[in-house]
C-alpha cells in the first residue's frame, strides 16, 4: 500500500467532483477514517499533509491518539468520532475528540455538553436516518428539528450540521439529496455555525460531493481494507 499515493488520488477525485458540480474543492473537507489502522498509518498520513481523522471505536482511538501525540507532539490532527455512542463513553469522547458526527439523542448531547472540558467547545453533527433503516442509528428526518432545538441550548456544543450513513441499497443521489434538503430546510432555525453536511464514504464520496457534502469520510480508499476490530 502506498498511502501517500492513495491520499493524492482521493484528493484529486474530490477536486474533480467538486469542480464538476460547480463547487470549490476547498469547500470539501476530507476525513481519513483510520479505524482499525495503527498509529503509524495516521502518522504517515499526517506527514503527507492530512489533518482530519475519523475513529469509530473509543478504546482503540484513545490509545492511537496518545501514540500520535507522542510521535508528533507539534502536529495538530483534528479527531472526529464517527461511531455509535454509548452513554458510559461520552466523557472520554467529549475529552479526546474535536468533532462528534453521530449525535441522535438529546440525552447523549447533554452528556457530551456537561462532560466537555471547561473553556472549550465540541463541534457536533446530528445523525439522520434518511432511509428509515431499522438496523441503523440516527434520528428520523421529521424529528430532527426537535433535536436541533434541544442541542442549540447547550452552551459547550456547536451544532454544525447533519450526518448520515446510507443503506447500501439506497441510491446515493437520492439519499444524500434528502439530507441536503433537510439541511436547507432547517437553516432558518439553526445556529450561525450551521455549515456541515457529513456524508459520503469510499464507495460514493463523489456522489455525495455533487449533492453538497462538505465533509466526506474516506477510509478504505486511503488506508486499504480494514482488519476486524475487537475493540468497541
Amino acid at each position: 500500500m502506498h498511502l501517500e499515493d492513495n491520499l493524492a488520488r482521493v484528493r484529486a477525485d474530490i477536486d474533480r467532483a467538486a469542480r464538476a458540480a460547480g463547487r470549490s474543492p476547498d469547500a470539501v473537507r476530507l476525513i481519513a477514517v483510520s479505524k482499525t489502522k495503527p498509529a503509524v498509518d495516521v502518522i504517515a498520513a499526517l506527514d503527507a499533509g492530512q489533518r482530519d481523522f475519523g475513529e469509530n471505536y473509543l478504546q482503540e482511538a484513545e490509545t492511537k491518539i496518545a501514540e500520535v501525540r507522542r510521535a508528533r507532539p507539534d502536529a495538530a490532527p483534528v479527531w472526529h468520532f464517527i461511531g455509535a455512542i454509548q452513554s458510559n463513553k461520552t466523557r472520554a469522547i467529549a475529552t479526546h475528540f474535536d468533532w462528534v458526527h453521530t449525535v441522535s439523542r438529546e440525552k447523549i448531547a447533554r452528556r457530551l455538553n456537561d462532560q466537555r472540558p471547561e473553556g472549550s467547545r465540541l463541534a457536533i453533527c446530528l445523525q439522520v436516518n434518511v432511509d428509515g433503516d431499522p438496523n441503523k442509528a440516527g434520528v428520523a428526518p421529521e424529528e430532527t428539528a426537535g433535536l436541533l432545538a434541544a442541542c442549540r441550548s447547550l452552551e459547550r456544543l456547536d451544532v454544525r450540521g447533519l450526518m448520515t450513513i446510507l443503506d447500501p441499497g439506497t441510491d446515493p443521489g437520492t439519499g444524500y439529496g434528502r439530507l441536503r434538503s433537510l439541511f436547507d430546510n432547517l437553516a432558518d432555525s439553526a445556529p450561525p455555525c450551521w455549515d456541515t453536511l457529513s456524508m459520503g464514504m469510499s464507495g460514493d464520496y463523489r456522489e455525495a460531493i455533487v449533492a453538497g457534502a462538505t465533509q466526506v469520510r474516506v477510509g478504505t480508499a486511503i488506508f486499504g481494507a480494514r482488519e476486524p476490530s475487537s475493540t468497541i
